[in-house]
């Protein structure tokens, strides 16, 4: 599932820097927003790779083991 980060206004006017949504698609997760943030504007829209913090967990577990190896 991808990761999408919105920038956005608020009817009201307030601008939200950074809200992170996951989704199948852009569309899916644009969906998801308007659930929580009715008649806002999107201002921007990026994809963040979700498999970078996996990638992450993983290099950790990695190195936990290189240690306990050693021991």
């Amino acid at each position: 599932m991808l990761k999408f980060d919105f920038q956005i206004q608020t009817r009201s006017g307030q601008k939200i820097e950074s809200i992170q949504i996951a989704g199948r698609d852009q569309a899916d997760a644009e969906r998801k927003l308007f659930q929580m943030y009715r008649q806002c504007t999107i201002l921007r829209c990026q994809t963040r790779d979700s498999e970078e913090k996996t990638w992450q967990a993983t290099s950790v577990e990695d190195i936990l083991t290189l240690i306990s190896k050693d021991s």
